[in-house]
């Protein structure tokens, strides 16, 4: 019988073999998944004996990490702004460049009442996390995947969120509406890079990474888009690829927006474009 220390080190040698990043962090997570526990209580329970019927599930959750399962997709949930939101193959894992986003949306002097779309929602997280941090704007989130919308109705029902609808669409092929505010974080990675990507990233859908040669075709289509579907003064705010600033503040410029600006991200990588229709 393992104690919970022994399965943490046997369990990080593992993954470090298979070339697994961070393997104790990842070891750790796991173990307090199986446990019910988080993984700073895992520190008060070094010596706990686990049984076999703990382990039989934690080896096989070991064993897909070891293969680049993510971990996310492993434990089944992520956590977005102080929320747990249900995550798997469905839609794109969370990143945190796109709390990054979240929070600096939320920090702008807004008037109370806004309605906003979230264009490409994927899981729901950016669109369900502005809803539930303002509930007096009214959040519609639109993606063109079926599949990744029954996740962000998934997420909008655990989570309670009355201020958010949904739409299946390609872009803007099935709104009319007119809208405060647009955020959206579309596809950008270059096909290209489709033989490069991590393990992990591989396992999100093609549909959510890959756009075109230049990772741009779908920003391209959306701010053009996105103009003609602004209330006068309306906000866009996108998240974009490590190299594509100067691409799409043009696009943005060239398409009728004003007050272009692009926001780095923690990393220092211009990664926030944001712009106003006059």
């Amino acid at each position: 019988m393992s104690t919970v220390l022994e399965t943490i080190d046997g369990g990080t040698r593992y993954l470090e073999k298979r070339g697994i990043e961070d393997a104790r962090r990842n070891m750790q997570l796991l173990v307090a998944h199986q446990l019910g526990c988080t993984r700073m209580d895992l520190y008060l329970q070094f010596d706990r004996p686990l049984e076999e019927s703990q382990l039989i599930p934690l080896r096989e959750m070991l064993k897909k990490r070891g293969e680049g399962v993510p971990l996310q997709h492993l434990m089944g949930t992520v956590y977005f702004h102080n929320r747990e939101f249900k995550t798997d193959a469905r839609a794109l894992i969370p990143r945190p460049e796109t709390e990054e986003l979240a929070e600096w949306i939320l920090s702008w002097p807004l008037p109370e009442a806004q309605s906003v779309l979230d264009m490409g929602s994927g899981s729901g997280v950016l669109g369900l996390t502005l809803a539930a941090e303002r509930p007096a704007w009214q959040a519609t989130l639109a993606d063109v995947s079926p599949e990744a919308l029954s996740l962000a109705r998934e997420n909008h029902a655990a989570l309670e969120i009355p201020n958010a609808g949904f739409i299946e669409s390609n872009l803007f092929s099935n709104i009319e509406e007119l809208f405060d505010g647009i955020v959206a974080n579309l596809p950008y990675v270059p096909e290209s890079e489709r033989s490069t990507i991590s393990r992990e990233v591989a396992h999100d859908p093609a549909l959510a990474l890959y756009s075109g040669a230049d990772g741009l075709d779908l920003i391209r289509q959306c701010i053009p888009q996105a103009f003609h579907h602004l209330k006068p003064g309306g906000w866009i705010a996108l998240e974009i690829g490590h190299d594509q600033a100067s691409q799409v503040a043009k696009i943005l410029e060239t398409s009728g927006f004003t007050e272009v600006e692009v926001k780095t991200d923690l990393s220092g990588i211009s990664r926030f474009p944001r712009a106003i229709r006059p």
